[in-house]
């Protein structure tokens, strides 16, 4: 069985347990995806199901927006800052005011490079005055440790409050949809009204204890990802496909994953946004906090405060077609077939019955509705610049 999807770049087979190297790396639900027919594929060195069985990813997407979905994501890389001056110290790296935000708050940031290149975009946990909770991506994982471990080992030397570790011994799963709150409402016995997005707080899921809850997911629904030991991650995961009847939750793949992202308008770094792309050439300036923007002190602040002042040269924006997919790597062409930019992301959209891509074109032609032709092979395909998210985010903000 093959599938193409926009994440990978090529058709993929499907492998099923038994067939991957020694050297490839193994989630703790691996067996529990190989039982439930999972189909693997390599990303970023670990061994991933793409799809489960006969459902495909556009089933899987439909399911997921209409009901909820579970998701392996323990390749993801976990790790905590501890001390008092863990919050000052994080901020020498990433644009975020990370001393500003609550206890049991989270939001999205990035690490970013002098060239005010975005080295990673991962979402910050701030448990309480001495805790930070971090989650990066598994591509950058051996990179974000060589960049932000010495930093913060100068910091301790230098008699600062801090010290790094990683979360080894913990999977981590995502519960998305919109019947995701009341499963998790019926695994913790608890009421969920008053967290909202990116709210964060440690529970105990159907007896499985040490459970780290984060409202968030990289779907554009209500949803969940949830730390739990490795011990126990297949017992919960059980538990929650067995939750409400047993019909609501099915287990989805790194391909529904994507789409998912991609109808959502958010980045796949590595493919979307990369050490060569600022945040604001990616539509990200919204990560740059209030109080960062009063001294920029941070790798590349200088370089990002100019764009933002006097726009990039290029900026990422979104479209919509019919016909054949425009995938990563297409030209994008103005009307006298001038090419301004190129396709980092595409693929067909269940949501919407039409094919939905992302890319970057020069900032002259990034407005909203302004005609441009993609390079589909041989092939034009008419197309303009549309607004993202394709399909409208369903974060939950709690009633005050």
């Amino acid at each position: 069985m093959a599938l193409r999807c926009a994440l990978y770049r090529r058709p993929l087979s499907g492998r099923v347990r038994g067939f991957c190297s020694p050297a490839e790396k193994r989630t703790a639900l691996y067996d529990f995806h190989a039982s439930n027919g999972g189909k693997f594929v390599d990303f970023a060195g670990w061994q991933m199901p793409a799809l489960y069985g006969s459902f495909t990813p556009l089933q899987s997407v439909t399911h997921t927006r209409q009901h909820a979905s579970l998701f392996d994501v323990s390749h993801m890389l976990q790790w905590e800052l501890r001390g008092r001056d863990s919050a000052q110290c994080l901020e020498s790296l990433c644009t975020t005011d990370v001393q500003g935000l609550a206890n049991e708050r989270g939001t999205l940031s990035v690490l970013t490079n002098e060239q005010g290149g975005i080295i990673d975009d991962f979402i910050i946990n701030r448990i309480s005055d001495d805790c930070i909770y971090v989650v990066s991506n598994a591509g950058n994982a051996d990179k974000v440790i060589a960049h932000v471990k010495p930093v913060f080992d100068d910091f301790a030397k230098s008699g600062k409050d801090v010290s790094f570790s990683l979360k080894d011994g913990f999977a981590l799963v995502a519960l998305q949809g919109p019947q995701s709150a009341a499963i998790l409402e019926e695994a913790g016995a608890f009421n969920l009204s008053n967290v909202s997005f990116m709210g964060g707080f440690d529970a105990t899921l159907f007896g499985v204890n040490g459970c780290r809850v984060t409202r968030c997911g990289y779907t554009g629904e209500d949803g969940f990802e949830i730390s739990v030991p490795s011990q126990h991650v297949v017992a919960l995961s059980e538990r929650l496909l067995a939750a409400s009847g047993g019909d609501a939750v099915k287990l989805a793949g790194l391909a529904a994953r994507d789409t998912l992202r991609l109808e959502a308008g958010l980045c796949l770094h590595g493919s979307d946004i990369d050490d060569s792309t600022s945040p604001v050439e990616a539509g990200l300036a919204f990560v740059i906090g209030k109080k960062r923007r009063e001294s920029w002190s941070f790798p590349g602040g200088p370089i990002i405060r100019d764009q933002l002042k006097n726009k990039p040269s290029r900026q990422r924006v979104g479209f919509m077609s019919t016909g054949p997919v425009a995938r990563a790597g297409s030209d994008i062409l103005d009307d006298s077939g001038s090419k301004i930019g190129h396709v980092t992301s595409g693929a067909p959209s269940p949501s919407l019955g039409k094919n939905i891509a992302m890319g970057y074109v020069a900032s002259t032609h990034a407005a909203a509705g302004t005609a441009v032709k993609l390079q589909v092979r041989q092939r034009l395909v008419d197309s303009a610049v549309t607004k993202m998210p394709f399909v409208p985010a369903r974060y939950y903000i709690a009633k005050k």
